[in-house]
């Protein structure tokens, strides 16, 4: 008898040692451990290596890396008087970026208005210095100012804004409401607008959904290989984004800087606003089926002005759009058909030298002529 006790005992040590080690069965999950029980983790910590990014995100961490210390905040001083006859200064900032690294940034015209000896700018590193104003051309709202600095800079490169897409994605770097180095993304939404205030008009803008707020104007509005194609200037609605921001095409800006380096001045202009007419619209107008580019606005003193050429002057409802009518239709420059093409002016001007002759062929009051349009 005592031989089988022994026998049975031995067995079940064996399966108990197995069952722990081998089969790795807990006794506590069975008869509990006597413990008060626990509530269940509301998360879990994971170690080693960040989730892993899609490629849209590593594309985006990449160009901002990459823009963000060339993104430069620039601030100005102007001296306004108050109610009670005091004089004090408001202070206005913007964005700009660097295009060279000795110190050469772009920007909008009217983030430099003030006094040009209060002109600072603040690099990525916080370190500041006093700019100069090189080429200024309130306009077109385009700036070039300049900076000594201390070391090499890093800079952004300038891309070709004359093949853009609707659609196509864009990354916005600027400085919104004092924010600075702030990343917003969208997509080019249009092309080839026109916007207007009470100084100026500007045409063929890059309309985007990117947000853009107070205090980007003049940071640079980046294509997915992170080259720059429009200057970001301004914003549809009052004080903030409401999804619809405006650029200035970089191909607008490489014609100033051109201009700047050769001959230390801006490239010539020929002070019209115009809208692009063909088709039907064309016809209810009772202009050439064919078309061309409809004189809306002539800036006084332009060259545009000096040569004749005539603007709107009265307004008429075609397809429930009020449009200005009545100025000179633009046929061709130089000889070449415009064919509703907005910038077939700025092309030519690209091509033209202050003192230059630009020949326009028009449509006016029922009759083809040319005009000779000297550039100043």
């Amino acid at each position: 008898m005592k031989p089988r006790i022994l026998l049975f005992g031995a067995l079940l040590a064996a399966a108990f040692v197995y069952l722990t080690t081998v089969a790795q069965w807990n006794p506590r999950r069975v008869f509990g451990s006597g413990r008060t029980a626990t509530a269940p983790a509301l998360y879990t910590e994971t170690a080693g290596a960040p989730p892993a990014l899609d490629p849209g995100e590593r594309n985006n961490i990449e160009i901002y890396n990459a823009a963000a210390p060339a993104t430069v905040n620039i601030s100005s001083v102007v001296y306004e008087e108050t109610w009670f006859f005091q004089i004090v200064p408001k202070r206005g900032t913007g964005s700009g970026f660097l295009i060279s690294e000795d110190g050469l940034i772009l920007t909008n015209s009217h983030v430099i208005e003030g006094d040009p000896r209060q002109l600072q700018v603040t690099l990525n590193d916080q370190s500041r210095y006093r700019a100069q104003i090189l080429a200024n051309d309130p306009r077109s709202d385009l700036a070039l100012i300049k900076i000594t600095p201390r070391k090499k800079l890093p800079f952004l490169k300038l891309g070709n804004s004359d093949n853009l897409q609707v659609g196509q994605k864009v990354l916005a770097i600027g400085n919104p409401f004092g924010l600075a180095g702030t990343l917003t993304t969208g997509v080019v939404s249009a092309l080839h607008r026109s916007i207007s205030d009470a100084d100026r008009t500007l045409e063929d803008m890059i309309q985007t959904d990117a947000a853009i707020n107070p205090g980007n104007s003049g940071g640079p509005l980046l294509d997915s290989a992170g080259n720059v194609i429009g200057i970001n200037t301004a914003i549809l609605g009052p004080g903030g984004n409401i999804g619809i921001g405006f650029a200035i095409p970089i191909n607008r800006a490489k014609l100033m800087l051109e201009w700047y380096q050769t001959k230390g001045r801006p490239a010539p202009r020929l002070g019209v606003s115009v809208l692009p007419v063909s088709g039907d619209l064309a016809e209810l107008l009772e202009l050439p089926a064919e078309g061309g580019l409809l004189i809306l606005e002539v800036e006084p003193g332009s060259p545009a002005a000096r040569a004749g050429l005539r603007g709107a002057t009265r307004r008429v409802v075609i397809y429930n759009y009020r449009i200005p009518v009545g100025g000179d239709l633009i046929i061709a420059v130089d000889g070449r058909p415009v064919a509703g093409r907005r910038d077939a002016i700025t092309s030519a001007l690209s091509r033209k030298r202050p003192g230059d002759v630009l020949e326009l062929t028009i449509y006016r009051e029922g009759r083809t002529m040319k005009l000779k349009v000297p550039l100043g």
